[in-house]
């Protein structure tokens, strides 16, 4: 099977621990040929660091046939423009989330896709892990019953006092929903099933943000969107669910996901992680009233392997199966996190237009990090 050769786009922060998975744990599965930024310090300084080609532009990068995949790393705001460009110009494309900052240019990207017979895949791939593919794999057993409900909570102060340029995550497309809900509501799309409708409330606690970043100490932060969204879910099993996601709360206790079943609960692993470095994954059996810890056993990368979601498509590719993190899922996503802001404005119920045909297939059992799957 022929081996998928990527192009990434952008070189900021997210892109070390791609390129550092992709040229290691990776290497055998799929090849990353060049890299491209707008500052030519940053992406000649990665392509030294992983052994790879720096290109001046996304256009020289789209000109050069031996690329398969375009692997967008952007900002938000100019995810969907970098994602049209690799479409049109026959590439599949693999972007960091979310899929787009509006549905129109969401619906673009997929549209075009579709026309030119090329593949959209999008971040997060953490549901790919060892952590939520356990879980995963109860809920498929049977262990905790029919799904009836499900929670989830993301609850911090905001990214000013530790991040060098926080301007996007308080600008469109940027906030708690749209910053942090894709790894959630991923997360309980693959655990529940696909969302139908939403419910919202949503609003902010401050109008600017001073940052206390080293490089920005004192600097000031103007507030466009929404800092706390509160969203109630129906998804096409019959569950009802719960999302919190806020830049407005000092500290909280409430679980990060949890999952019933009319046979027990489960307390899922930070959906922002692989399985190690979050919490631990808990079951509770029936009426039994206390947690016991689940081990990861089975799936493999419980460690960072952000770059999964990329190997996954490039795989499916060649073996002519769905891939995993989809265009259609995180135009599920987007559509969930969109209509939260929706329905808190009109006070309405918000139906989701675009619905998800079913859940991502499971990851393979007793696979090797590295290893082929399907």
């Amino acid at each position: 099977m022929k081996k998928q050769v990527i192009g990434v786009v952008g070189c900021g922060n997210i892109s070390d621990i791609y390129l550092e998975n992709l040229t290691g744990i990776f290497k055998d599965l799929v090849e990353v040929k060049s890299c491209t930024d707008l500052s030519r310090q940053r992406r000649e300084e990665k392509a030294e660091k992983y052994g790879v080609e720096a290109v001046g532009s996304l256009e020289d990068m789209l000109a050069d046939p031996e690329i398969d995949i375009i692997l967008n790393l952007t900002t938000p705001p100019v995810h969907a423009g970098v994602d049209l460009a690799a479409v049109q110009a026959g590439k599949h494309v693999f972007s960091e989330k979310p899929l787009a900052v509006t549905l129109d240019e969401a619906a673009s990207v997929l549209g075009e896709a579709k026309q030119k017979g090329v593949r959209v895949g999008c971040a997060p791939d953490t549901f790919l892990g060892a952590g939520i593919q356990t879980a995963r794999h109860l809920i498929d057993e049977g262990v905790i019953g029919d799904v009836v409900s499900v929670s989830a909570c993301m609850a911090c102060h905001g990214h000013e006092s530790w991040h060098p340029n926080p301007e996007f995550y308080y600008q469109t497309g940027g906030g708690p929903m749209m910053d942090m809900g894709p790894y959630y509501l991923t997360a309980l799309v693959n655990l529940a099933g696909p969302i139908t409708r939403v419910a919202g409330m949503a609003n902010k606690a401050f109008g600017t943000r001073i940052m206390t970043s080293p490089e920005r100490n004192g600097d000031t932060v103007e507030v466009e969107i929404m800092t706390h969204v509160t969203g109630a879910i129906e998804f096409a099993g019959g569950a009802a669910g719960t999302i919190i996601t806020s830049f407005d709360i000092w500290k909280s206790d409430i679980p990060r996901i949890e999952v019933h079943g009319t046979k027990g609960s489960l307390s899922i692993p930070d959906p922002n992680t692989f399985g190690k470095g979050g919490n631990e994954l808990l079951l509770c059996k029936g009426s039994s009233g206390e947690w016991e810890t689940v081990p990861l056993t089975g799936f493999s990368y419980e460690e960072n392997s952000r770059g999964l979601g990329v190997v996954d498509m490039a795989l499916a590719i060649g073996q002519d199966r769905p891939h995993r993190a989809s265009g259609e899922l995180a135009g599920n996503v987007l559509e969930a996190m969109i209509g939260f802001e929706i329905a808190a404005e009109s006070g309405k119920y918000y139906e989701l237009s675009k619905r998800l045909n079913m859940r991502p297939a499971a990851m393979v059992k007793g696979i090797k990090a590295g290893a082929r799957w399907k």
